[in-house]
């Protein structure tokens, strides 16, 4: 009984609210970040970082088939001790270079970490620039299309992305690549 009464007053309280449309609207920050130079900055950091980090890494295999190699030249003349702690050696070294390797590539290593540090600023500026746009246009949602989030059909009157750059200062207008126009247009919703 009392579980009716609460629906029937929960249906009358819910007839009563005005029913509001929800607006939304989608950008697609891929296209965004290849616009922002800041974005482009941080993207060369990263692959100075990540050319650094290899090349160290590359370093060390090369001493590692250096060791290899000499302690092949010389086994014949090494008593079974020394052979053993060259073989160690050998051992520790590729430990330390696989260690050092998932240190830097690995799941959350240093250059997940500069990726996270160095894109922090470019996303900020898009947070900042769709806070700003959502409420001039008074959206309730923003989607973005370059994320995980799968969007089957994106209707082009929905795209914010050039509001959000011109909020950027960024230019609007289409690169054309290899004489074709991108496929951005500049329809912007009203």
């Amino acid at each position: 009984m009392k579980k009716a009464l609460f629906i029937v007053l929960l249906c009358s309280v819910w007839a009563t609210i005005p029913a509001q449309a929800q607006k939304f609207g989608y950008i697609d920050t891929e296209y965004i970040f290849s616009k922002m130079p800041e974005y482009q900055k941080a993207l060369s950091e990263i692959d100075k970082f990540a050319d650094k980090w290899s090349k160290d890494i590359q370093d060390k295999y090369v001493e590692i088939e250096k060791l290899q190699k000499a302690y092949q030249a010389e086994e014949i003349l090494l008593t079974e001790d020394m052979k053993r702690d060259r073989q160690k050696a050998i051992s520790d070294k590729e430990r330390e270079a696989r260690d050092y390797n998932n240190k830097v590539f690995g799941y959350q290593g240093l250059l997940f970490e500069k990726k996270k540090e160095l894109m922090k600023a470019p996303m900020e500026l898009i947070n900042r620039a769709v806070e700003k746009v959502c409420l001039q246009k008074k959206l309730n949602f923003m989607f973005d299309k370059a994320s995980d989030f799968v969007m089957l059909y994106t209707d082009p009157r929905h795209d914010y992305s050039d509001y959000i750059m011109e909020e950027l200062g960024l230019d609007t207008k289409p690169t054309a690549t290899n004489g074709n126009p991108t496929n951005k247009t500049t329809t912007k919703p009203k």
